[in-house]
Parts: structure tokens; sequence; C-alpha cells
């Protein structure tokens, strides 16, 4: 099933070549992530299948909106998804390392979004696509932080879904290069379960931190209202 193309109510996502595929991770930060401030131009890091640019593009009037996505599938894969939604003018992937990306771009962005890898277990498996799509070595929380330092700007947001156990640590990381956390999205799956993930809003601005929760599932199969809410404008059942 997973080969599949995922349609969503005004486009599809092929995704048999990438290794990870859509997840409700990727949906929730796409989703939920704040344009008030209007941004003209989006970066989309690790881009995969390109799930968050094409989301945003159908979210917002930014006429700049790059991806960046180092494996080689999941790169072309992007660009096929680009090309075939309907904003593919205003959707670019770059095939590049971030640290590569930093140094060679002088321009700033809005907005930057990323949905990284975040297994920081010691186990690996054969797959080594997988491996680099999930595991947090491949992309330090580090390197990331100090890459998104340099290219956002001075008013932007940057917004990034992790497990809710590096919540602490991700922000101490982040508070060393001057970002700060703005708003929190902590996520439970259903209303008996431990928080699992967090959405974060950061940005140069050291501001209150207001967090908010948010349930999936009221029981199996039968959401909440605040995650239909959410995902409505995306997901065809809602």
């Amino acid at each position: 099933m997973s080969s599949k193309p995922f349609a969503f109510k005004y486009f599809k996502v092929t995704q048999d070549k990438c290794a990870m595929k859509i997840g409700t991770d990727g949906v929730l930060l796409g989703a939920w992530s704040s344009l008030e401030k209007k941004p003209l131009s989006i970066l989309d890091i690790g881009a995969g299948t390109g799930i968050l640019s094409l989301m945003l593009a159908q979210r917002s009037r930014a006429q700049l909106i790059d991806a960046i996505e180092i494996d080689d599938q999941a790169y072309e894969q992007c660009v096929e998804n680009f090309e075939q939604s309907p904003w593919g003018d205003r959707l670019f992937c770059y095939h590049a390392s971030l640290e590569e990306f930093a140094e060679d771009i002088e321009d700033k962005y809005d907005l930057i979004i990323c949905n990284p890898p975040f297994y920081s277990e010691d186990f690996k498996t054969d797959n080594k696509q997988r491996d680099l799509a999930r595991f947090q070595d491949a992309m330090p929380f580090e390197h990331l932080l100090e890459c998104v330092s340099k290219l956002l700007s001075e008013q932007g947001t940057f917004n990034v879904v992790i497990p809710f156990k590096e919540e602490d640590n991700f922000i101490e990381l982040a508070s060393q290069l001057n970002l700060f956390p703005n708003t929190i999205l902590q996520i439970k799956g259903n209303p008996n379960t431990l928080i699992k993930r967090s959405l974060i809003e950061f940005s140069f601005q050291n501001t209150d931190t207001k967090t908010v929760g948010l349930i999936i599932e009221k029981e199996r199969h039968k959401y909440t209202e605040d995650y239909i809410n959410l995902t409505k404008d995306f997901y065809l059942k809602m």
C-alpha cells in the first residue's frame, strides 16, 4: 500500500522511491505551522516526498518555496511530485546536503520547516536509505539548528517536529544559537497515552512560550475535533 500515490484533496504524492512514507508527523507539521507573518520565502529541509512544501504551497502565497533533499531517489521523487502539483512554478528542490546548501545560499528564508530524522538509538537496519531518513546521526540536531540559524531571516520562524523526550534538549541547543520557542504543540495518540511528539515554532524573538496539547483519536479510528479541524483541508475523508 505504501508504494501507491497518497491522495490529498488538492494534490497527490508518489512515494515508492522514498524510504519514509507519508505519516502523521509530517501532515500535522505542515498543517500546524503558522503563516500569520505571511512568509514570502519558505525552505523545507530534508524534503523526502515534498509533502511539507506541497502543503505550504497550498496554504500560502509564498512565491519562493525551496526544498533540500540529499538522497538520490527521494530527490527524484520530490521533483516529480512538485512538477505534478498545481504549484510547480513555485516549488524547487535542491539535490544537496544541508551543509552544502547553507554554505552556498546567501538568501534568508521567512519560514523554515523540517521533519528531521530523529532515531538516536544505536541500532541500524540493512536498508541504508531508510536509515538515512530515520536516524539522527544523518542530521544531528546541533547541525540542523546551526544551519537554520544561518538561513532564517531576522523575523522568520522555524517549525520542527521531534520526539517529546527530546523537547528540552532541542530547546536548550536552539537557545545557544539565539533561537527561542514561541509555540509548542504536544501530541498524544489518544487520551490514555503519553505525549509522543512535540511540534515547536522557533524564532529569534525571546517571548513567552505558549504550550498547548492535541489528542489525535478519542478512540480507535474516531478522531478528535481538534485533529479534524487541523487536517481537514488536506485529508480526503476529513
